[in-house]
């Protein structure tokens, strides 16, 4: 399985990905993506590929120095990002609120595939790499190839600083929630961050 996609918009985002988040960070990005279109493969469920693919690599860009909001959520400033970047590829105004959409939601409750595909391949995604959720479902021959292409490197403790200093300074937000509710210990407890 390759973990790109090869479209104007997929390039653009990989290369904002690239220059804005680190190393880890924009790993964890492509290996979300690849997790969610996995569970979209083996589950039958046809999304846009590519609102999906720009929504992932974009969607911790609001964690990122350039890009942290000190009012907004790091989704919410992320869900900008994804705003910007595309009205410069020309997408219309409906399908640049979707990708900030899907950014937003992929910090909120539980969105099924019925109600929003590609919000639920985003948690789908970021969840099996953040916390190990789900990730029995997925082939150990896949999540391996995706961890060598893709290394996971330190990102589960960056990732949970990240959080942690959003909760501190955000303390409504739903990083703040994630924190409280054991993001630590769910991090830790993830298979992939022995595999690492």
């Amino acid at each position: 399985m390759t973990w790109t996609l090869d479209t104007a918009a997929a390039r653009a985002a990989f290369l904002i990905a690239s220059e804005y988040a680190d190393a880890d960070l924009l790993a964890h990005s492509v290996r979300s993506y690849a997790f969610g279109a996995d569970h979209a493969q083996r589950h039958g469920l046809e999304y846009d590929a590519e609102l999906f693919y720009v929504s992932a690599l974009l969607h911790d860009l609001g964690l990122t120095a350039p890009f942290d909001s000190h009012t907004l959520p790091f989704e919410e400033a992320g869900g900008h990002v994804a705003r910007v970047l595309t009205a410069g590829l020309g997408w219309s105004t409906a399908r640049r609120d979707r990708a900030a959409e899907v950014i937003v939601l992929h910090m909120r409750d539980d969105v099924t595939a019925d109600e929003d595909v590609e919000s639920h391949l985003l948690q789908v995604g970021t969840s099996a790499d953040v916390s190990g959720l789900r990730l029995s479902e997925f082939d150990p021959a896949f999540t391996a190839g995706l961890l060598a292409a893709h290394p996971r490197g330190g990102f589960g403790a960056a990732f949970l600083a990240l959080a942690e200093e959003q909760a501190k300074r955000k303390p409504d937000c739903a990083a703040a929630a994630y924190v409280a509710g054991g993001a630590a210990l769910r991090i830790a407890a993830n298979p992939l961050e022995a595999a690492r």
